[in-house]
């Protein structure tokens, strides 16, 4: 017998704020551009599918129209009209670059929200070298001067590790910033 427990008996998408292995679907956004990027992606799986079909059916009503055994029921009389013609050409045309257009303003509009700079807060400048972390903090301002407090973290060697620590993780000055 095959068993499932109680989680994955039915699927659960109300745990999205990390990311699960196999998971289906974007986790939840912690951004409002992460957001847009996700409203996006749907809107635009929406014209993908519409695209897919289309091609899809007018493949397949070619096949069948030019097919040698059923030519000459459908192609005689269909081929000038879907062939040459300046409407189809015209249809041909418009109709993919209207797409374009309809896809590129949202994405042009979620690019220059993504370019927004937000002024913050704190900014601290973590800089890995070799053997340590180096830190700046550039907010502090006494007139026109403007001070960097500045500091290095060095690891924890594993004779002084106590119970619970990690080996190459730890370090003698931790950062902890507010959120």
């Amino acid at each position: 017998r095959f068993y499932l427990s109680k989680k994955m008996k039915f699927f659960s998408f109300h745990s999205f704020d990390s990311s699960k292995p196999w998971q289906y679907g974007f986790q939840d956004a912690a951004t409002p551009v992460m957001e847009g990027i996700t409203n996006l992606h749907h809107d635009l799986m929406y014209f993908l599918v519409f695209i897919f079909f289309f091609v899809a059916v007018s493949t397949t009503w070619t096949l069948f129209c030019y097919n040698h055994s059923t030519r000459i029921h459908y192609a005689e009389v269909s081929d000038s009209v879907l062939v040459h013609g300046t409407l189809i050409e015209i249809f041909w045309t418009v109709t993919p670059s209207f797409i374009l257009v309809v896809v590129a303003i949202p994405s042009f509009a979620l690019l220059y929200s993504i370019d927004e700079i937000v002024d913050p807060a704190m900014s601290l400048k973590c800089i890995g070298n070799q053997w340590f972390w180096a830190y700046e903090y550039s907010d502090y301002t006494r007139g026109n001067d403007i001070e960097t407090f500045s500091f290095d973290s060095y690891m924890v060697p594993e004779d002084d590790l106590t119970l619970g620590e990690l080996r190459l993780l730890e370090v003698d000055n931790r950062i902890i910033l507010p959120s």
